[in-house]
This record gives C-alpha cells, sequence and structure tokens, in this order.
C-alpha cells in the first residue's frame, strides 16, 4: 500500500512525497490474510486472535504450545491480548485500499495515453495542451483550469500524436493550411518553402471542411445502406447455392441409386445364370462318376472273377468262362473332357468387358464435368501457348516469315531441305510444340485457309494427306466454314470472323473453334478421344496474294 503527499516546491513545481507499507507485514501467518483482532503471543510474533486459538486446539492434549513461526514452547498456554496498534493501523490499510480501488483503471494501459508530469508509474492522461504540447491527467491538469496562465491554452481529447502539430522543420506550431500541397504548415514555412501558395488559417480550413463532414457522412452511411442491401443479396445467394447444392447431391444420390438397382439386378441374374450353368455341369460330372464307379466295381469283380478261374484244375471250366471274362465293353474314359479351369470364361469376358467400358465412360463424362471449359476470352487467356510454326513440316510452296508464326501460298517451291515429315501433296504445316493439357491459341486469315489440329504421325502424301481427311486430324475450313475430321464434313452456321481462337483440354478430349470479334462465338466443339500430344496445323489455299495466316504471338494475347 503506497500512502503519497503532493506539495508545491520552491521553483512553483509540482513534487511528492510519499511512504509505502508492505501489506505482507500485516498478514497472519496462518490463514495468510489481513489481521483480524491481531493479538501478540510471548515471543512477539502476531496472529489473528481466532486462528492462533484454532492452532493451539491441536496441542491441549500434550499441553505444549509453539509459536507457528519460530517454533518458541510455552507452558501453560499463554494469555493473550489484542494489539490495539495494529488493530487501528489494519483497520486504516483497509479504508486507503477501499478509497484506491475505484481510481485503479486511473493508470495508464495499453493503448492509453500517458501523463507527461507523472513519474513513477504513469497515470492515464485525459486531455493535451495544444500549447503545452503535453498530455496530463486529472491531477496534473488542475493548473490549466485554476491559473490564469494557462486560460488561454486549448485543451482538446489526449492524444498520442500532439507532437505532430509542432513543425519539424522550425520547431513552431503549425497553424497555417497549405491549400496548394494540402498540408499543415507553420508561419515560417508559409513565408519560405509555401511562399505564394493558397493557405489560409488552420482554424478557416477546419471550418471550410466542417461544413463537408455533414453531406460526406451522408454518402458514407448511405453507401453503407447500399453495402448492407448487397451483402442481404449475398446471403441470399449464399443460402441459394447452399439448397441448390444439397438438392443436387440428393437428385444424384438417387440418381446412382436409380443406377445401382439394375447393376445389382444385372448381378443377381449373373449369379442365377452361373448357378445354373453350375448344376448342370455338375449333373454331367455326376453321371459320368456313376458311370465310372459302375465300371470300376464291374472291373474289379472281373479281375476276382480270373484270379478264381486261375487256380482251377478243371480245364474245360476255365476254357468255357475264360473267353467272356476277358470280353470287354467301351471305356467310360472316352466320354470324358476335362476342361480349362476357367469353366465361366463364356460369362467372365463379356462382363469384364462392359465393366471396362462403363469405367472407361465414367472417367470420360467425369473429366468433361469437371473440367468446366472457359465462356469468355478473359478466361481463355491463361491457357494461352506461344505456337511456331515447323519449317521441316512446311510443303515447299509454302513460305514462313515473322518468327516462322506467319505463313503465305508463294508462287515457286522454296529451298527447304527433303525431310521425312514434309507435306508433300498438301499446301500444310504443322506447330513444332507438342499439345496437351488445356491451351488455347488464335490465328489471323484471310483467303483460302483451315485451322487444324493433328497427331504427329499424320500421313504426309497422298490423298488422305489433307487435314481434316483422315482420322488423325480435324479441321475448321474457314474460307467456307466447314468443319472436316475422317473425311466428313459438316457446315457451319455464319461465317467465321478474320480471327480464329482454338481451344484445347487434351485429358477431357475437348477441341473448341471459335470466332473472335468483340465478343466469341462457338463455331464447333469436337469431342474425341486423343491417344497422344497434337500438333496445330494450318493448310494455305490457292496462292493469291490474300492467302496469309499469322499465328497471334502469345504476348498480344495478355
Amino acid at each position: 500500500v503506497s500512502l503519497t503527499l503532493y506539495f508545491m516546491s520552491e521553483g512553483g513545481r509540482m513534487a511528492q512525497w510519499g511512504i509505502s507499507l508492505d501489506e505482507d507485514m500485516l498478514r497472519c501467518a496462518i490463514c495468510l490474510d489481513l489481521l483480524k483482532d491481531p493479538v501478540t503471543i510471548p515471543c512477539g510474533h502476531n496472529y489473528c486472535s481466532e486462528c492462533i486459538k484454532n492452532h493451539w486446539k491441536g496441542q491441549d492434549q500434550k499441553a505444549i504450545y509453539s509459536c507457528p513461526q519460530c517454533r518458541e514452547v510455552f507452558i501453560p498456554r499463554p494469555v493473550v491480548g489484542k494489539n490495539t496498534m495494529l488493530a487501528e493501523l489494519v483497520e486504516e490499510i483497509k479504508k486507503v485500499t477501499l478509497q484506491d480501488a475505484p481510481h485503479l483503471h486511473r493508470y495508464v494501459g495499453p493503448g492509453d495515453v500517458s501523463c507527461d508530469f507523472c513519474t513513477g508509474r504513469k497515470m492515464k492522461a485525459t486531455k493535451s495542451c495544444l500549447q503545452c504540447l503535453a498530455s496530463y491527467c486529472d491531477l496534473h491538469l488542475q493548473p490549466h483550469y485554476d491559473s490564469p496562465a494557462f486560460k488561454t491554452h486549448k485543451l482538446v481529447t489526449a492524444s498520442a500524436d500532439i507532437q505532430e502539430n509542432i513543425c519539424s522543420l522550425h520547431n513552431k506550431m503549425k497553424e497555417i493550411f497549405c491549400r496548394s500541397d494540402q498540408q499543415t504548415i507553420c508561419f515560417l514555412c508559409s513565408m519560405e518553402k509555401h511562399k505564394g501558395h493558397d493557405t489560409v488559417s488552420a482554424a478557416a480550413e477546419r471550418t471550410e471542411w466542417q461544413q463537408e463532414l455533414g453531406p460526406r457522412r451522408q454518402d458514407i452511411w448511405q453507401r453503407v445502406q447500399d453495402r448492407e442491401e448487397a451483402l442481404k443479396l449475398l446471403q441470399k445467394e449464399g443460402d441459394a447455392i447452399t439448397n441448390s447444392a444439397r438438392d443436387t447431391v440428393e437428385n444424384i444420390q438417387a440418381m446412382f441409386n436409380q443406377l445401382l438397382q439394375p447393376l445389382a439386378q444385372r448381378s443377381c441374374d449373373v449369379q442365377q445364370l452361373i448357378g445354373s450353368q453350375q448344376e448342370a455341369e455338375m449333373r454331367q460330372v455326376e453321371e459320368l462318376q456313376q458311370r465310372v464307379q459302375q465300371e470300376i466295381s464291374e472291373l474289379t469283380r472281373r479281375d476276382h472273377e480270373l484270379e478264381k478261374l486261375s487256380h482251377t484244375e478243371d480245364h474245360v471250366q476255365f476254357l468255357r468262362r475264360y473267353p467272356s471274362l476277358i470280353s470287354l465293353g467301351p471305356s467310360t474314359n472316352s466320354d470324358i473332357n476335362i476342361q480349362s479351369p476357367n469353366y465361366f470364361n463364356q460369362i467372365t469376358y463379356p462382363i469384364t468387358e462392359l465393366i471396362q467400358k462403363l469405367q472407361d465412360t465414367l472417367r470420360q463424362e467425369w473429366t468433361r464435368i469437371t473440367m468446366r471449359e472457359p465462356k469468355t476470352r478473359t478466361e481463355f487467356l491463361p491457357y494461352a501457348c506461344r505456337l511456331i510454326l515447323d519449317p521441316n513440316t512446311a510443303n515447299k510452296m509454302l513460305v514462313l516469315s515473322g518468327q516462322n508464326m506467319r505463313v503465305t501460298r508463294g508462287k515457286k517451291k522454296q529451298s527447304y531441305p527433303n525431310h521425312p515429315e514434309r507435306f508433300t501433296d498438301r499446301f500444310q504445316v504443322l506447330s513444332r510444340e507438342g499439345l496437351t493439357g488445356r491451351c488455347y491459341w488464335e490465328v489471323e486469315w484471310s483467303g483460302i485457309v483451315s485451322v487444324a489440329v493433328a497427331f504427329k504421325h499424320i500421313i504426309r502424301a497422298g490423298e488422305t494427306s489433307g487435314f481434316g481427311d483422315n482420322k488423325m486430324s480435324w479441321a475448321l475450313y474457314c474460307h467456307n466454314n466447314k468443319y472436316i475430321h475422317d473425311g466428313r464434313s459438316l457446315d457451319l452456321p455464319g461465317p467465321p470472323c478474320s480471327r480464329i481462337g482454338v481451344y484445347l483440354d487434351h485429358e477431357a478430349g475437348v477441341l473448341s473453334f471459335y470466332s473472335i470479334s468483340s465478343t466469341m462465338t462457338l463455331l464447333h466443339r469436337v469431342q474425341a478421344a486423343f491417344t497422344q500430344p497434337l500438333h496445330a496445323g494450318i493448310c494455305v489455299g490457292s496462292g493469291s496474294a490474300s492467302d496469309s495466316t499469322q499465328l497471334v504471338p502469345h504476348q498480344n494475347h495478355l
């Protein structure tokens, strides 16, 4: 417990003097609480009256009494009286503690501004002075209220940023606002660095801004209300999504249950079929077993008869019976045909093939469901890839330029070296890169042009070497808006624009052609099984000046 006294020193400054008492000196060593009805025993130690009495009750049987602290022994039991001075001191301590308890919150804590004049444990500041540039607790603030010298000082709510009101350059109060630079400055700043600027007093600028405060707050509150309405709509949207997801899960679960029912029925049918076939096979085996067993018995009997006949002395009897005993009928071994252990392969193989097809279908459809195709050009661009045309595949009538990203039909053959991958009968070229995963690229075209994808091992010569004329390529003929694959063509609606976008999802088996203008228009989507990497392909037609194709550089996408 601390008792502190404040007084004015000769210099006019507030000073303090205090006495500190340790409450532990006034605590009972038995109950460890402040002494209650304190008594002093002969050794000089002090205890609560009830505490020492209860302690000595436990020693009544031995009639030897001791001090709980120093262990001094007393015989007989001492008679103790109340220590009046200690009792009064404890009561005073309790009063001081009760008076100080409501003010404990006045000490500075986390986030509080501390008093600049407190020493030792600092009190929480309640006001800051704009003239003194200091913060005061209620005690040290009192002179600002009592002394006329402080009457002109401006007091504000305690702020930790009060020093920001001082110009760091001139150590003067910032009392001016520079409208040109939108900052507060001191008087000397207005004469130097901010000379000629539009300046007013900070108070005047505050008054003007204060007038805008109401409408500004109204605008903020209006925005808050708008956001709250938007939040409600989003909450409804979230609830709708949750409900839709729950309903969809229930519906799909019901669909799968419907799918499982016929599968379970077919499983039962197969088991019954196998059971019926097993019974038929087992009847045949059992019949053969019975015949073999009978044959064994007959052969055993004949052998027994022959054994007896071999010991007879009657030659006539031997000659008469011997021929009939050795005359054997056809063996049942000719009817026994031991098959392979896999008796039911004729059932197992079709079921295995059916399950494999079902698994493949489920895998492909699941990939198609999960790998959602982008909808807008912005969504496609993350999959954009930079493609370079491969000179080793280009027909000798094609001219590559623009870092092998542009191809046109030439008037004469180019001096390309012979290469096994070069197209010889069609004016075609493939990209150097093999494409897997999800890819997107764009092509600008004019004249007679087709845009395609093809496997690396597409044939390079002959009537079916053209893009789309075989099973190894898929082509969009831009000039007449046709899609061709494996020699079969499909007319597409509307002429495409001069820029074509191609999207490939190799794993999902998706190939899409888009016409690109201000929007993206789907021309055709292909669902196929791509068993190996694909290459972008371009075919250029008649050789007129208008026939050209340009792969749009990757950086233009972005």
